[in-house]
């Protein structure tokens, strides 16, 4: 049966209680234990597939086929455990759950009411799975005090009374703000958090508080005695340089150690933390940099590309080196030369995107690294943008374009290199697809096989002819135009198992130049990092040897 740690967040949202979670995670798994983390967002949206990526960040995609907030990046990333459909709900989904039991008569005609009925569905959700690990790890997003959250701070105050004591505990996120003309450490936002979060039944066992720095023992002992904490329980939530430096941070900061504490887990296992002293270590004694640039539509907002940022760092700590990220907005491009924009750098990477906005930049990028024998990564419709370009510039197809495209726009105006998948196998099922669907949900969704051509490059680079990797589009590649590309030079290296698919594209006359319709960067992680990442680094590595 496993123990619950419940994580909440107030004073402010974005203080990392994601990373928090996923650093006590790994931090647990290094004494011993087995965790699973989950996300619980009070939002009103389904799930953030629909979502505009400057309103949420990126989406993070599971094997199974989820769509989820980018906090469950971060977990599979420190644990290694792939996350799954039910390790994130919504409000929406909640609530459409709820309504879709009352509209099948399963509640008997009673009348609906958030409490019991939106409750015990989200109780429901958190006890999925509650057998197969020592601990489960709850964050509740957004912060003490937001009304569309209170169901589920009721939920979770049900759910600790339902199980034996000692079963629950509840760790708080907040911000201790520095005032630096009075040169204080101000502790009063956090007593009024925690005194908002103890008027809704719920008592903290621990806190976690961010600062710029060491909290003295004067403003740790406040803490404890208006929040009604012991004092070890506090713990600093100091900046850091790197997010990776988070477990050894917080295990330094007694974290781990005070949950065990809160649950009277003695004596308690000695932590094995080597796997993150060598990360650590990576990081902060890397042995040269390299500068790729990233052309994408969503640069004002980074964390729209949060993985691909953590892959590239993943790998360069496999080559040893420090990769520095450049964001460099592909509609620049409509109207400048990219030269002047990417002659610097030692590699390019297009990352994926919806519309047809920023896509004539992703082309051109696309054609300067062809042409200039520049590493490149084109993933999802950079692959697409990659396919386009050699369709227009080498294989003769002038009017080569996207289907998704023409869709906007309401009329026809490329010649549909790409066009809208309407069709393909998951297991041993058909899925069918219309473009007139409803948004959520109906891409091509998760975990796929694919097949790789023997003594291509991609497959030197992952050492074997048969991958699985996490998809999200529902724009593929036309398979018609295969073998004209493929004389131009252009070849189709995997592809999905029924031949059907184009998954991989790459230039065999150049140095590194990789298109894939998957997003590798869901599955890289710092101490594994992805086969393509870590080689695409190298790459680039190379290059900078050469500039």
């Amino acid at each position: 049966m496993a123990r619950f740690i419940f994580i909440t967040g107030g004073v402010v949202s974005s203080l990392g209680k994601g990373l928090a979670s996923a650093a006590l995670g790994a931090l647990l798994q290094a004494r011993g234990y087995s965790v699973r983390l989950r996300k619980l967002d009070p939002y009103l949206n389904v799930d953030p597939g629909t979502m505009s990526p400057f309103e949420h960040g990126e989406v993070f995609v599971t094997d199974d086929g989820a769509e989820t907030d980018l906090d469950l990046g971060h977990y599979e990333r420190f644990t290694g455990v792939p996350a799954r459909k039910t390790d994130s709900i919504s409000s929406g989904r909640i609530y459409m759950n709820v309504l879709e039991k009352e509209r099948r008569g399963d509640y008997l005609g009673k009348t609906i009411q958030v409490i019991p009925h939106v409750t015990n569905e989200i109780k429901d959700f958190i006890a999925i799975g509650e057998d197969e690990v020592d601990f489960m790890l709850c964050e509740i997003g957004g912060t003490v005090g937001d009304i569309e959250g209170l169901p589920f701070f009721e939920a979770i105050r049900q759910f600790s009374q339902d199980k034996p004591r000692g079963q629950c505990i509840f760790m708080h996120l907040t911000l201790l703000p520095y005032i630096k003309a009075s040169g204080e450490l101000k502790t009063k936002p956090t007593q009024h958090s925690v005194k908002e979060l103890r008027s809704i039944g719920l008592a903290p066992d621990i806190l976690v508080c961010r600062s710029e720095g060491p909290i003295p023992e004067k403003e740790r002992a406040k803490l404890a005695l208006f929040c009604n904490v012991r004092p070890e329980a506090v713990i600093a939530a100091q900046d850091l340089s790197t997010i990776y430096d988070a477990p050894l941070a917080y295990h330094k900061e007694g974290l781990d150690q005070a949950v065990l504490d809160a649950f009277q887990i003695s004596p308690a296992p000695k932590p094995d933390l080597s796997k993150w002293e060598d990360v650590s270590d990576r990081i902060h004694h890397a042995e040269g940099e390299v500068k790729v640039a990233i052309v994408g539509k969503y640069t004002q907002l980074e964390d729209a590309y949060k993985s691909i940022a953590e892959a590239l760092t993943h790998g360069g700590m496999a080559n040893r080196v420090r990769v520095k990220v450049e964001w460099v907005d592909a509609e620049i491009f409509d109207t400048e030369d990219p030269g002047p924009h990417l002659e610097g750098f030692h590699a390019i990477l297009v990352p994926g995107g919806f519309g047809e906005r920023g896509t004539e930049g992703k082309i051109k990028a696309a054609q300067y690294a062809r042409e200039h024998q520049v590493p490149y990564l084109g993933i999802c419709l950079g692959m697409q943008m990659a396919v386009i370009e050699a369709a227009r510039n080498v294989a003769g197809i002038a009017g080569a374009g996207s289907e998704e495209f023409d869709h906007e726009a309401g009329k026809k105006r490329f010649e549909p290199v790409v066009y809208h998948l309407k069709e393909w196998v998951q297991g041993n099922a058909k899925i069918e697809r219309k473009v007139g669907d409803d948004k959520g949900g109906t891409m091509r969704l998760g975990s796929y096989n694919a097949v790789l051509t023997e003594g291509s490059k991609v497959a030197k680079v992952y050492g074997t002819c048969e991958i699985e990797e996490r998809h999200r589009h529902r724009y593929e590649v036309d398979i018609k135009y295969r073998e004209q590309l493929e004389k131009a030079g252009l070849k189709f290296s995997g592809m999905s198992p029924d031949g059907r698919l184009p998954e991989i594209v790459e230039w065999a006359d150049h140095p590194w130049f990789i298109g894939v319709q998957y997003h590798p960067e869901l599955k890289s992680k710092p101490f594994d990092p992805h086969p393509l990442f870590k080689d695409f680094v190298r790459a680039a590595k190379e290059s900078s040897r050469l500039v």
